[in-house]
């Protein structure tokens, strides 16, 4: 059997509800050398095991670990994927049909690029199109532009040693961006909306309390030193900058 070009990697906790919906968004995928790893991340929902355990869609495999977080459920994913590129999806998440296809085709002909992406939107408790910038250096380092649903090569996730344990808080997703960009690849987004993000309370930033924004901002600098220090004046005036625009809408 050929290996797949493509594994997406979905972490599921506790999400069986919607697992269906992430899953279908990719198996209408135009694009179809793929495979789908699901991560049943130690769920203790009934529901979701109950799915799980009888999930029998094709070209699907679950794996079933003890609960240690999003961030080891991806890499456990990722270790045991087949494919050249790896493509994370969050359970409760969806793609557009054609997202795989046009990514793929972005990253196999451009041996610069490491990260391909797309604009996106929000469904769910909140409507409307999610208005990240595009992506500009040194502005990620403040402000993370690039959502974790990307295609990527899984020899650069090997190279920078994965997604990051150190990131227990959140903003792993640019810890892991950063590895890459330092690794000297570029990112690139497809100006069109591919990828659905849910709302369905709080995103996790803002239910992270500010000591966990604090260390996580550390652990970028402490993973990513040389281009913090590097870009240290810019990061310390715009972080100044933004605590202060969020203290002030806070009013």
């Amino acid at each position: 059997m050929n290996k797949p070009l493509i594994s997406v990697i979905i972490p599921c906790y506790n999400m069986g509800q919607y697992i269906d919906e992430a899953v279908n968004s990719i198996l209408q995928q135009t694009f179809q050398d793929f495979e789908i790893i699901i991560v049943n991340d130690g769920s203790t929902d009934k529901e979701t095991n109950k799915i799980l355990n009888n999930y029998n869609k094709p070209e699907i495999k679950v794996i079933t670990t003890e609960n240690r977080g999003r961030i080891s459920a991806r890499n456990t994913g990722i270790e045991n994927s087949k494919g050249k590129y790896i493509f994370p999806l969050d359970a409760d998440d969806k793609t557009d049909l054609t997202y795989l296809e046009k990514a793929i085709n972005i990253i196999e002909n451009n041996s610069d690029i490491g990260i391909v992406y797309s604009q996106a939107e929000f469904f769910g408790a909140r409507q409307g199109v999610w208005n990240l910038p595009p992506y500009s250096f040194p502005q990620i380092l403040v402000l993370n532009c690039i959502f974790n649903s990307a295609l990527f090569r899984k020899s650069d996730w090997q190279q920078v040693g994965g997604y990051n344990l150190n990131m227990k808080y959140g903003k792993e997703d640019r810890d892991f961006w950063l590895s890459i960009i330092e690794s000297g690849l570029k990112p690139y987004r497809i100006e069109e909306i591919l990828f659905y993000y849910r709302v369905v309370d709080k995103t996790t930033d803002e239910g992270m309390t500010d000591f966990q924004k604090i260390y996580s901002y550390l652990m970028l600098f402490y993973n990513h030193k040389k281009l913090y220090l590097k870009n240290l004046p810019y990061v310390f005036k715009n972080l100044v900058l933004e605590v202060i625009r969020k203290k002030l809408s806070n009013r």
